[in-house]
């Protein structure tokens, strides 16, 4: 029987299992959680005020516009020129909403390779070294969204881009039935779907390529790629269950929240011979529960965003240790062999 192999962290430097991919996820977490859900946090908290400070200049440079239109003066109607202009004015907020949403959710996605880059070698990991090796690997791992998001989702994009002005111009014409460009479109959609997930599971591995070998966003796609090839169907089963387990424990871990903003309505429940309360009673229950509920959703959503980035990181390790021989490197490393003592004279 062959002896175990040594580990030095969160996994045995072997080829795993998928269960010891999920253990080694949960593992990570768990020792972790501090530096992480830190830097996780900070980055949302930079991500709100980033938001806040676009809508607020929106709503200074519009707000004779809002008191123009919520306040009409002597009978004046609202004018549908005027609710156009105000809607059009917060795109710009929008997209800052939206640019700052997938910057956030890159350095998310670049923080935990570089956690379990760590991890792996059971060494410690401070709120300071996490944000700057994230930081440091922001650009190369947003490339490798964006490309791949473009990739898995770019079919379906023209498909739409076509389809879609001529089911209008279509049912413009004659509106007796379904026109042949709808199910055009249904088929269309279908064989999107599986060639999206095939790629987007090919590509997984991109941004913990790029973050652990430095790699630009086209080497890592390709890295990932030559990774997953020969075990596509292990790699998606390992990542859908990681996507599952993070929703159901996110689940669990919100449940508690709920049940607490609950409680804020008990003091106001009318018995069976008591009066209804009055809506201005019911004001500070609800916004407890409203806190409470959105707290737990908040404290939820890092575990369920984290947790399937540390499956997937895991995913790399594996599929490095099997095809790349990391764990021969990996075991050097952790327990580096002792120097030759120096000849006596």
């Amino acid at each position: 029987m062959p002896p175990p192999a040594p580990q030095p962290g969160v996994i045995p430097l072997r080829p795993l299992t998928t269960g010891e991919v999920l253990s080694g996820a949960f593992a990570t977490f768990g020792r972790y959680w501090k530096p992480l859900i830190g830097v996780m946090a900070a980055v949302q908290g930079i991500g709100i005020l980033v938001v806040a400070a676009a809508l607020g200049i929106t709503f200074a440079a519009t707000y004779d516009r809002f008191s123009a239109l919520f306040d009409p003066a002597s009978g004046e109607g609202l004018e549908g020129s005027d609710v156009a202009a105000l809607f059009l004015s917060f795109i710009p907020a929008g997209v800052v909403m939206l640019v700052t949403m997938t910057v956030g959710a890159a350095m998310f996605t670049a923080l935990c390779p570089a956690l379990v880059q760590e991890a792996v070698l059971g060494r410690a990991v401070t709120f300071g070294a996490l944000w700057r090796r994230g930081w440091s690997r922001l650009p190369a791992v947003l490339g490798t969204v964006l490309l791949t998001a473009l990739s898995a989702g770019g079919p379906a994009i023209l498909l739409y881009a076509i389809c879609v002005p001529l089911l209008i111009m279509s049912a413009d014409l004659d509106g007796s039935g379904p026109p042949a460009v709808f199910f055009l479109l249904l088929l269309g959609t279908l064989l999107c779907i599986p060639f999206s997930v095939w790629l987007t599971a090919r590509f997984s591995l991109a941004p913990a390529a790029a973050v652990c070998e430095g790699l630009g966003p086209v080497a890592a796609l390709r890295r990932s790629s030559h990774l997953v090839r020969d075990g596509w169907w292990k790699v998606f089963g390992t990542w859908l269950l990681g996507h599952l387990v993070a929703m159901v424990v996110g689940y669990i871990i919100q449940m508690p929240f709920g049940f607490v903003g609950m409680f804020g309505f008990f003091p106001n429940m009318p018995g069976p011979d008591d009066p209804s309360p009055e809506v201005s009673a019911l004001i500070f229950p609800i916004l407890f529960y409203v806190v409470t509920l959105t707290l737990g959703g908040v404290v939820s959503s890092l575990f369920q965003f984290s947790f399937p980035q540390l499956v997937v990181a895991l995913i790399y390790v594996d599929q490095r240790m099997r095809k790349d021989n990391l764990a021969a490197a990996l075991t050097a490393t952790a327990f580096p062999a002792p120097s030759a003592a120096p000849e006596q004279g």
